[in-house]
């Protein structure tokens, strides 16, 4: 079956003017808030056109019943604060909101977030999400708080053209850090004028240097890296800990990476999918599932050849130990806020969202995981896109950033110490013992030794 996505973005796109974000719930029964953030990245803005389609099939089915979309223009951490202090108020409170994986526990402990269950029982749509996916939003309290729309997982991105014309093979798969250092010095060496390698750092880009970056190198030096589930405390900065902020440094100190001031902008995630990876000023890249969104033909910048150019490879472990490769996975919710004034309308909103092709499309759209069984089987989802099963497979491989309230205080935490070390400011030792400090005071004592 032809997916309707296309048709979604070019009919909707010509036709749709969205209102700014602005005012708050109400007190109207009849009208539905639903807010989520348009990234300064997306250019083609296909999510709008995607919520406006999901907003006339709700109208239609919902005769009287209105949904006012709240699209928030801003980066991510920008978007997380503004939906914060949007959902103190009922004033302001929106009725739906698209929540990041990572910050859910957070507004659940604060008190911004619905537990959603008596609605999921009787939703038999919930059976068809994965055991792992439906835990993303569970609070401490075992409630759930969410519902995901798919997930994401990370690998190493790889110009064939470019490892060509260097000498590397066109098949690569390093199978250690140490592989991917010498490919990057061997593209420096033979192909000057390209970036060797892109690992996100520092603060300016928030959660997409510390995951994408850091956190995809911690995880491959031993188990439970981060935090320890059984001990309930924060791991210090010990050797796997130096060791990642020791690859960084190697990275920025060898000039492998972009320079220090660009790698630092909070956009430097945008100018790797529409301007280096594109026009192939970058030789390889550690990034995610859904670059390729970016390159298709209705796409913010359109590559028709991207997907012979490109090669993929999974990011191995430091040392290449078993299992030899790691990733890291996220993902979204759609969330009700605790003092929306219509909840039950809001769930019923994120019921038109979750109709299997709505799912496959968004899916398709946004170049997700899938995190429903039937979508995942569906055979436009495998069609939609290069290198989907690749990305598909690295989830039995991939790990989740402990879902508790300090982790975005230590997300900050770990942009810091990489920061210093990409500078120079500061050696791995010295900013592994300055993490340390701040962890201390961040979890109120509960960590324990790091080791890796």
């Amino acid at each position: 079956m032809r997916s309707t996505a296309p048709l979604i973005v070019a009919a909707v796109l010509a036709a749709t003017a969205l209102t700014a974000c602005g005012g708050g719930s109400g007190s109207d029964p009849d009208t539905v808030r639903v807010a989520y953030n348009r990234s300064t990245d997306n250019a083609i803005r296909y999510k709008d056109a995607y919520l406006t389609s999901v907003k006339k099939q709700f109208e239609a089915a919902h005769p009287g019943k209105t949904a006012k979309l709240v699209p928030v223009q801003a980066q991510d951490d920008d978007y997380a604060a503004k939906i914060q202090q949007m959902m103190r108020s009922s004033r302001t409170a929106p009725d739906l909101v698209y929540e990041d994986t990572f910050r859910v526990r957070s507004d659940i402990e604060a008190g911004h977030l619905r537990p959603l269950d008596r609605y999921l029982t009787r939703w038999p749509e919930w059976d068809r999400f994965a055991a792992t996916a439906r835990q993303a939003a569970r609070g401490g309290d075992g409630r759930t708080y969410g519902v995901p729309t798919g997930t994401d997982t990370r690998g190493l991105w790889f110009n064939r053209k470019i490892f060509a014309r260097a000498g590397l093979p066109r098949d690569w798969r390093p199978s250690d850090w140490g592989d991917i250092l010498d490919a990057a010095r061997t593209v420096k060496k033979k192909v000057p004028g390209v970036i060797p390698l892109n690992v996100y750092t520092g603060k300016g880009p928030g959660e997409a240097a510390v995951m994408q970056g850091f956190e995809m190198l911690l995880y491959g030096t031993g188990e439970d890296p981060l935090y320890d589930p059984r001990a309930k405390k924060w791991v210090t900065g010990g050797k796997g800990f130096r060791d990642a902020l020791g690859f960084i440094r190697t990275v920025y100190g060898e000039k492998l990476g972009p320079d220090p001031s660009d790698a630092l902008d909070p956009n430097i995630n945008t100018r790797v999918a529409t301007e280096l990876l594109p026009e192939g000023r970058l030789a390889i890249a550690l990034d995610g599932s859904w670059m390729g969104q970016q390159w298709r033909r209705s796409g913010g910048k359109p590559w028709p050849e991207w997907s012979s150019v490109l090669g993929r490879a999974p990011m191995p472990t430091r040392d290449g130990r078993p299992p030899g490769v790691v990733s890291m996975s996220g993902g979204w919710v759609w969330a009700v806020p605790a003092k929306s004034r219509n909840p039950g309308l809001a769930f019923s909103f994120l019921r038109t969202l979750q109709t299997r092709r709505n799912a496959v499309d968004w899916a398709v759209l946004d170049a997700q995981i899938a995190v429903r069984e039937d979508v995942a089987a569906d055979r436009e989802y495998r069609r939609s896109m290069p290198g989907i099963d690749f990305f598909t497979g690295l989830v039995r491989h991939t790990h989740y950033r402990p879902a508790l309230p300090v982790y975005p205080q230590v997300s900050t935490a770990i942009g810091t110490a990489m920061e210093s070390v990409t500078t120079g400011d500061a050696s791995p030792a010295r900013a592994a013992r300055a993490y340390d400090e701040q962890l201390a005071s961040i979890t109120d004592g509960a960590v324990t030794g790091g080791s890796g």
